[in-house]
């Protein structure tokens, strides 16, 4: 095996750019994938993704609903117009990310609901 091979985790197939349009993938499994820059305007309900680098990638119009992610690197990514319901997020770094025009009924940070959360901000400005 060349060094090349033995640093990069991504040995498989290069699909980092790919465009996916009107597909659908669901309970696909991506698996050590690279899709840096891919563009998704699928159905990815219950697609699962392990060891994938998804930075840059652009989500738009799509399924989402009980994805699940695993050591995955979304840095940089956009999600629009998406279904993420059912979504478990544990263990993510969520730096400088904004949630913008969402429907936030019944999720939860830490056990707490949100909408208990903006309750309880509104009133400590008071």
């Amino acid at each position: 095996m060349s060094d090349h091979q033995e640093h990069n985790p991504f040995d498989g197939p290069q699909m980092q750019g790919t465009h996916y349009e009107r597909a659908d993938m669901s309970g696909a499994n991506f698996d050590g994938v690279n899709l840096a820059g891919a563009r998704f305007y699928a159905v990815l309900t219950k697609a699962r993704f392990t060891d994938t680098n998804l930075s840059e990638a652009v989500f738009d119009d799509i399924s989402l609903a009980g994805a699940h992610f695993n050591n995955v690197n979304l840095s940089g990514a956009a999600i629009t117009n998406a279904n993420l319901s059912r979504l478990t997020i544990r263990g993510v770094t969520l730096a400088d990310s904004d949630i913008e025009d969402a429907d936030l009924t019944g999720m939860r940070i830490n056990g707490v609901l949100v909408t208990d959360l903006f309750m309880a901000y509104e009133q400590a400005k008071t």
